[in-house]
């Protein structure tokens, strides 16, 4: 449907998915913080997204009706249209559940064959984890570049310290969001505006230089890495540009390709976070790829399955604190 007016174009498209999906749980993957310039969510359930297609910004709203089983994507701006023919990608129609399904009968019948009640227990955890949260998929937006500058922000900083940054520069640089979208909702530069940003405003969001090379110097090479045809082919280009390594990598194409086996190995929490979830114990990333191991294909599934789950090692000190050197 198109439409005219003081709002612009405004295009909409009604979806079925062929199982559960919980709308929220998929696109929070995309959140970057409480105050995210780029994403909104409402008490009744609707979801605001902002992206920057290759046609131009758009603003999408996605609404749910449980009573008709539909999802509903209503878009605005000069991308609505590829937005709303991706809908069903960024919702997670191209994930295969059905592969991980059959991965955890298969590791049941061998932990019970082993007689091995430690991987036992942890496979109970896991499937009872995909059947409490039987709506999580793992979408894909295709766009990498767009994943990319939030992703380098959050290296090696606490997750504060890089949403501030990303608000800050959403709010500097960024498009306002086409549309009726909520109050303050931006949409992210485009490469080449990312290179343009000066030092002096890099200082001021509160990303230092190291991280400010790696994004402008990746906005070179956008181009390219938006063609990338696969996860791995992404994987390859990504890491062959300096400053982002195995978690950024992986980072990214959790999220532009929907791979469900990418694992943030170098993540300051994760690690820890999947050995207490499964053994009680702490363990390092060696040791998470090894619980992993048996869910090869749906490893990074597995650890937001384990996030949702709660368990957590008890903190062993203070948390660490924002940084903040910004100049005014």
């Amino acid at each position: 449907m198109r439409a005219g007016g003081t709002l612009g174009w405004v295009m909409e498209r009604r979806w079925r998915p062929d199982g559960p999906v919980d709308v929220r749980l998929v696109l929070a993957a995309h959140r970057r913080g409480s105050g995210d310039p780029a994403w909104r969510a409402t008490p009744d359930g609707t979801v605001w997204r902002t992206s920057r297609t290759p046609e131009g910004p758009v603003t999408l709203r996605v609404t749910v009706s449980a009573a008709e089983r539909t999802v509903t994507g209503t878009a605005w701006g000069p991308g609505a249209g590829r937005t709303l023919e991706e809908l069903p990608a960024l919702l997670g129609a191209a994930d295969d559940v059905s592969g991980f399904e059959g991965l955890l009968g298969a590791f049941r019948h061998r932990a019970e064959a082993s007689q091995a009640p430690a991987a036992g227990q942890a496979g109970i955890l896991v499937r009872e984890l995909a059947k409490r949260y039987g709506g999580l998929r793992i979408g894909r937006t295709g766009r990498v570049f767009e994943a990319l500058v939030p992703a380098v922000l959050e290296q090696k900083v606490v997750g504060r310290e890089a949403w501030r940054a990303w608000r800050w520069l959403l709010g500097r640089y960024g498009d306002a969001a086409p549309g009726p979208a909520p109050d303050g909702m931006r949409v992210t530069p485009a490469p080449e505006v990312w290179r343009r940003v000066p030092s002096w405003d890099w200082h001021r969001a509160g990303a230092e230089a190291v991280r400010a090379r790696t994004i402008v110097n990746a906005a070179r090479y956008a181009d390219r890495l938006e063609a990338a045809a696969t996860s791995a082919e992404a994987d390859r280009l990504l890491r062959a540009l300096p400053g982002i390594g195995v978690w950024t990598s992986a980072e990214i194409r959790q999220r532009s390709y929907g791979d469900a086996d990418a694992v943030s190995v170098g993540d300051y929490h994760l690690p820890s976070l999947v050995g207490w979830a499964l053994t009680g114990e702490r363990t390092d990333d060696a040791g998470m790829l090894r619980l992993l191991a048996p869910y090869l294909g749906h490893r990074h599934r597995v650890t937001r399955l384990l996030e949702l789950s709660g368990r957590r090692p008890p903190a062993r000190g203070p948390r660490m604190p924002a940084r903040d050197y910004r100049a005014f």
